[in-house]
C-alpha cells in the first residue's frame, strides 16, 4: 500500500519532527515567519515549507498583516491529534500506577516494619 501524501492530513503532517517543533513553538502564541525561523534555526525556505504543509491541512492559520504574515495553531484541527494521543495518555498512566504500586511492594518486603520491641522506651 502506498504512503499516504504528508499534506493529506493531520497524522501525515506531524510525522515530521520539524513539523511538530513549529507546532509546539507556535502553541505560545501568534509568531512571524522570521521569529520562527531564528527561534527553532531552521532555514526560511524550509519553515516557508513546513507551514505550508500545516496550512494545507488546517493545523495552522494565517494571517496577513502587510507583507508579514503571522502563524498560529488551529485548536480544532489539532483536537483529533490530542483525542488520539489521549488514548495511549491513559494506558502510559496505568502503566506507571502499576510500576509504582510493584515498586512499592517490593520496598516494603525490603524494609521490615519496626518490630514492636524498638519503639517501647527502655528504662
Amino acid at each position: 500500500m502506498a504512503r499516504a501524501s504528508t499534506t493529506s492530513d493531520a497524522f501525515n503532517a506531524v510525522a515530521e519532527p520539524r513539523r511538530r517543533e513549529i507546532l509546539s513553538y507556535l502553541a505560545s502564541g501568534e509568531r512571524p515567519v522570521g521569529d520562527i525561523v531564528a527561534s527553532l534555526k531552521f532555514d526560511q525556505p524550509s519553515v516557508s515549507k513546513h507551514l505550508r504543509v500545516l496550512r494545507s491541512v488546517g493545523l495552522v492559520r494565517v494571517r496577513c498583516e502587510g507583507r508579514h504574515k503571522f502563524y498560529r495553531t488551529n485548536a480544532e484541527a489539532i483536537r483529533p491529534l490530542h483525542e488520539w494521543a489521549g488514548t495511549f495518555e491513559r494506558f502510559w498512566q496505568h502503566q506507571l500506577l502499576s510500576v509504582k504500586k510493584r515498586a512499592e511492594e517490593q520496598m516494603s518486603k525490603l524494609i521490615p516494619a519496626s518490630d514492636s520491641t524498638d519503639t517501647k522506651e527502655k528504662p
